[in-house]
């Protein structure tokens, strides 16, 4: 062993010389950091503008530690360089209905780029997940927290954070790789995450599953670094205790939802035309080609006597790509024909999407493996029946009965799709009535107010712990 550990320390020895300025400058560095640290909570969002779900959970996640412990500063690590604190506080109550206490405070980063997709156009997460450690790296030199709480899912952050001495809370909404994805390249199914020509190919896709089994290794490992996790779904649950193991500090929390603001919407509304809802932002993953194309066929299916329906497109664009994407589906419906009957509605306001969904009969949700799903029970709590894909989040905790009653359909194909829609349409009203209060009724479930008990019964543990210390 010694001799091993003397070959080491010569073969090394070249490279530990020439790098001992930058491990030095590092050290040095983190060491004046730590003795900076502020009595705070840092959430890591690197884009608070992206308008999804998971912006909602960090606005709720920043009011549950204002009120839960209002002696901490909430500290917001974000790329949107015109952010600002009152800029953020209104975003909260203007695009959620979340009202803050008070602004938080705003730590700005300038290296996001090593984060964005676009940055890797081949092995996207490996590159993705080095990138969060660099502008983790930045956050942290600006300002070092008590808390460092992830909200974006950047696990290989986390041995970073513990380095500048911080306790790791994160909150996941789906792992960066699963063990789903792992079957999909072993059988060479072509989707969003899994391009057609690897798929096609098993030289390829061999050498994928090995890049695939490799990162997996590793965001196990990251992520065992967490002292705190709480996860959106069974789903996610079960994922993540797989790869970072200890289930003991892994949380089921569901996602704050409105429901409350829903629940007040009639249940009672016009009929004609039958309106179908999509609530999502424009990415790749959330099908909404597959929707359309459903869409279409509906209509070509449509007995006569029946009145058209409508279908309306609701969500926010993030980038460029997204903004293409937008583009494609609207030439996607010129295509097929449907256009005089699709509406598109981007970057609405909060109130406006209330709107929408109150006239809404039906709400479509088309990714496959959502980890959770919180349009879905949107469309439920406004009292729009859900047509959720058969997989993960919609299929294990959202639309299940109610009481013995049925709350919604699942599907998986542009068949199962088109023929819940014409269900939909065919119901009487008594029979639609029947469905979307049972679906509101199950939609209590997810409310914003079981969130903050759950998220506050769980943070609470760190807190008080760190506390005693």
């Amino acid at each position: 062993m010694v001799g091993l550990l003397l070959i080491l320390t010569l073969v090394f020895s070249p490279l530990i010389i020439l790098f001992s300025p930058l491990i030095i400058t590092l050290i040095l560095t983190v060491i004046k950091s730590r003795r900076r640290r502020k009595h705070a909570v840092g959430f890591f969002h690197p884009y608070t503008n992206d308008g999804g779900g998971g912006e909602r959970v960090l606005w709720c996640a920043v009011k549950g530690i204002q009120e839960l412990s209002p002696d901490l500063d909430c500290v917001v690590y974000t790329g949107d360089h015109d952010a600002s604190p009152e800029s953020l506080k209104a975003r909260a109550i203007d695009r959620f209905g979340v009202e803050l206490v008070s602004s938080p405070k705003v730590v700005h980063l300038y290296k996001r780029k090593w984060i964005e997709d676009t940055t890797y156009p081949r092995f996207t997460m490996i590159g993705q997940s080095l990138g969060s450690i660099y502008l983790s790296w930045e956050a942290l030199c600006k300002l070092v927290p008590v808390y460092y709480f992830d909200t974006s899912g950047y696990a290989f952050t986390y041995p970073v954070a513990r380095v500048f001495g911080c306790k790791v809370i994160c909150y996941t909404h789906y792992p960066t790789i699963s063990l789903d994805m792992l079957s999909r390249v072993n059988a060479r199914t072509s989707m969003y995450n899994n391009d057609q020509l690897v798929a096609k190919s098993v030289l390829l896709s061999h050498v994928k599953v090995i890049y695939y089994t490799i990162f997996s290794w590793l965001y196990g490992i990251v992520g065992s670094f967490a002292h705190l996790v709480m996860v959106n779904s069974s789903w996610t649950r079960a994922h993540i205790v797989k790869l970072w193991g200890n289930p003991d500090r892994i949380y089921r929390v569901y996602p704050p939802c409105d429901t409350s603001g829903l629940q007040v919407l009639p249940l009672k509304r016009p009929a004609t035309p039958p309106i179908f809802i999509s609530v999502s932002q424009f990415r790749p993953e959330k099908a909404h080609s597959l929707q359309l194309e459903a869409f279409a066929l509906v209509i070509m299916n449509l007995d006569s006597a029946l009145p058209t329906p409508k279908l309306q497109f609701v969500g926010s664009c993030r980038n460029e790509a997204d903004e293409m994407r937008l583009h494609k589906l609207k030439d996607q419906a010129i295509e097929l024909k449907v256009d005089g009957h699709v509406e598109f509605h981007k970057n609405v306001t909060y109130r406006n999407l209330v709107e929408l969904l109150g006239a809404a009969t039906a709400g479509l949700h088309a990714m496959t493996d959502e980890h959770f799903g919180i349009s879905v029970v949107e469309y439920m709590a406004a009292g729009a029946i859900p047509i959720a894909h058969n997989s993960a989040g919609p299929k294990m905790d959202i639309v299940l009965t109610e009481d013995g009653k049925k709350v919604g359909f699942l599907a998986q194909d542009v068949e199962e799709y088109k023929d819940a829609m014409l269900q939909v349409i065919m119901m009487s009203e008594s029979e639609r009535l029947e469905m979307a209060e049972a679906a509101r009724l199950r939609a209590s479930n997810f409310s914003e107010q079981r969130f903050y008990q759950d998220y506050k019964a769980v943070v609470q543990q760190i807190l008080c712990h760190s506390k005693k210390e």
